[in-house]
């Protein structure tokens, strides 16, 4: 009888176990979501970032905002997702001409493509497209070292730098 309790009390252990290690891991993205929170509401009221960063209504992990006033994009379209691997992930969408930059509505889609490549090579940000072809420059911050507030702040700074290749980007859309 001791050795049967002993075997369920093992199984219960075995399967209960990992889910106090998911409970903790969820525990540590939320209180970075709040850190992200805080940082996006104090940064983007700065005159050198200037975007109202909100919740997003649709992922309980994404903040968005918006810039606005720029030379060659209609605007930025700015995500912010807390991940569940410990990293922050800020992705740049510049919508042109009333919307977002598709590589399958773009004219010349090879020479987009090209381009992105060239500014992955000496642009602060990375570039790319998502799932749905819309165009991004993003960045992406680990915390491994704990929460580096300091260069989150600086990624927020350089957000308005993205308008400038959007200018580059015009012959191919």
């Amino acid at each position: 009888m001791n050795v049967r309790l002993f075997a369920a009390a093992l199984a219960f252990l075995a399967v209960t176990a990992p889910l106090g290690g998911a409970h903790a891991s969820q525990a540590s993205r939320n209180a970075t979501r709040e850190q992200v929170r805080t940082l996006l509401q104090t940064a983007g009221s700065r005159t050198d970032v200037n975007i109202a960063f909100r919740p997003s209504s649709k992922a309980p992990y994404n903040f968005t905002g918006v810039a606005s006033g720029l030379t060659f994009a209609d605007s930025l379209e700015v995500v912010v997702i807390v991940t569940a691997s410990d990293t922050v992930s800020i992705r740049v969408y510049p919508h042109y001409h009333g919307g977002y930059i598709n590589l399958d509505k773009v004219k010349d889609s090879a020479g987009l493509m090209r381009k992105l490549l060239n500014f992955i090579d000496d642009n602060f940000f990375y570039w790319g497209a998502d799932e749905s072809g819309d165009v991004f420059s993003g960045y992406t911050v680990t915390l491994e070292s704990g929460f580096p507030q300091e260069s989150m702040v600086t990624v927020l700074r350089s957000i308005r730098s993205t308008d400038k290749f959007v200018g580059q980007l015009r012959p191919f859309i």
